[in-house]
């Protein structure tokens, strides 16, 4: 069984010591982790079965939570395992298209990651665009959070009308929609099965908790759109696929989901 995570993040500590992480830390209950070995995060993803994990990197207001440079340095560790995903302070546009450029051309990153609501921006927000734009002229997919945020912090900037509106704009954009979209997740298949370039990924829930509508659509006219994720170190991958025989997809399916899909948007 092949299998791509495509969200997932290697944390550092000062990642793990943001506060607006505090509540999913309880979730799994970790209140008092401080920081991942790198080498625990790879035994975590090889030890599941995780043929490739995508590893992200995360700017906020508060600076790099994940420095694009830390991500690099983790896929130079372990080159057959981790994929990168750029990331940048939208707040400069120019400097952030020059990142996006940089990480995607000299260290093969393979898709764009803007987390919005660490912005309390929708990705309608001007600052966004030139980054879209960047996307479609590099090729790569742009990952986006959509649905009601596990940390502290405003949803309103995970609504799937907003990535209906640059789905709209850019229409040559792969869009990956991360954390399934709930509670909004039926209007997310339904922009997902509106434009062909628009995908959900699963990250952040359990199999056992994916929606019923969610997985009709991949059993039904989904096949092909919606991808694997699990939001590493928050899930982990494990538990995840252990859970994935109770979905009863089929064979075809369950690749199309696990790694097919995946490998054809991300061009793995």
């Amino acid at each position: 069984m092949n299998v791509i995570d495509v969200w997932a993040q290697h944390p550092t500590e000062f990642f793990l010591s943001q506060p607006f992480f505090d509540s999913l830390k309880k979730w799994i209950g970790e209140d008092n982790i401080k920081s991942v070995p790198l080498e625990l995060t790879a035994e975590i993803m090889k030890s599941a079965g995780v043929e490739k994990a995508m590893i992200a990197a995360w700017y906020a207001p508060e600076g790099a939570l994940i420095s694009n440079d830390e991500v690099a340095e983790a896929i130079k560790a372990y080159p057959d395992l981790f994929v990168g995903m750029v990331s940048a302070d939208i707040r400069n546009p120019v400097e952030a298209v020059r990142t996006v450029r940089k990480y995607v051309k000299e260290h093969g990153f393979k898709a764009l990651r803007i987390v919005q609501w660490l912005w309390e921006k929708p990705c309608t927000d001007p600052l966004y665009y030139p980054l879209l734009a960047e996307c479609v002229e590099l090729d790569i997919p742009i990952c986006l959070q959509v649905g009601h945020t596990g940390p502290l912090k405003s949803s309103e900037s995970g609504r799937p009308c907003h990535i209906e509106r640059i789905a709209l704009d850019f229409p040559d954009l792969k869009i990956v929609c991360g954390h399934i979209g709930y509670p909004w997740h039926v209007e997310m298949i339904a922009c997902a099965t509106k434009f062909p370039n628009v995908y959900i990924d699963t990250s952040a829930y359990k199999p056992n908790r994916y929606p019923k509508e969610l997985v009709e659509y991949i059993k039904t006219n989904g096949k092909y759109k919606v991808m694997f994720g699990t939001n590493f170190p928050m899930i982990m991958p494990g538990d995840c696929l252990e859970q994935v025989p109770g979905l009863e997809f089929n064979d075809e399916r369950k690749a199309l989901f696990l790694y097919e899909n995946a490998k054809r948007v991300f061009k793995l």
